[in-house]
């Protein structure tokens, strides 16, 4: 009869652990999207430039340098480079990378970009090859010989 009284307060440990645990992690879940800014994962993530280029279609230029490039992955992939190049190579640059392209204009550019390339239409798709649907290049003259390269390929 004594094993009996030790199998129920077993059984009423376990009973209650339940709910202690459920509620432990409910209060992570809270902490971790209250502190988080990508708290379902998907954050970025450093990759090599000719990565994130070639996602786009298009490939780092000869010269380019203080590079940045990223990934982010969850429901869409989401490639961002930044450079700098000098600035007279930037036109040839664009049209070697985007040959099909729409020509490099100022409309629907970013804030403070002096010249850039939308290509997220049937009209103006991405580059044969390129994995991703949207391609958009902004670049800011930073003075008579650099230029700031922000390009972007994702998926929708």
């Amino acid at each position: 009869m004594a094993g009996r009284g030790r199998g129920r307060r077993v059984l009423l440990g376990v009973v209650a652990a339940v709910p202690a645990l459920l509620l432990a992690w409910v209060v992570f879940a809270v902490v971790r999207l209250a502190t988080s800014d990508y708290p379902l994962g998907g954050g970025p993530e450093k990759v090599p430039c000719a990565e994130a280029l070639e996602f786009g279609g298009g490939k780092l230029p000869q010269g380019a340098y203080d590079t940045r490039c990223t990934v982010r992955s969850w429901l869409d992939t989401s490639y961002a480079a930044e450079f700098r190049m000098p600035r007279r190579d930037v036109g040839a640059w664009l049209a070697k990378s985007c040959p099909s392209g729409p020509a490099p204009g100022t409309e629907m550019c970013d804030d403070g970009a002096d010249l850039c390339l939308n290509m997220d239409s049937e009209a103006a798709p991405p580059p044969a090859g390129a994995g991703a649907d949207a391609v958009t290049v902004n670049v800011t003259y930073e003075g008579p010989d650099r230029a700031l390269v922000r390009f972007s390929a994702f998926t929708v």
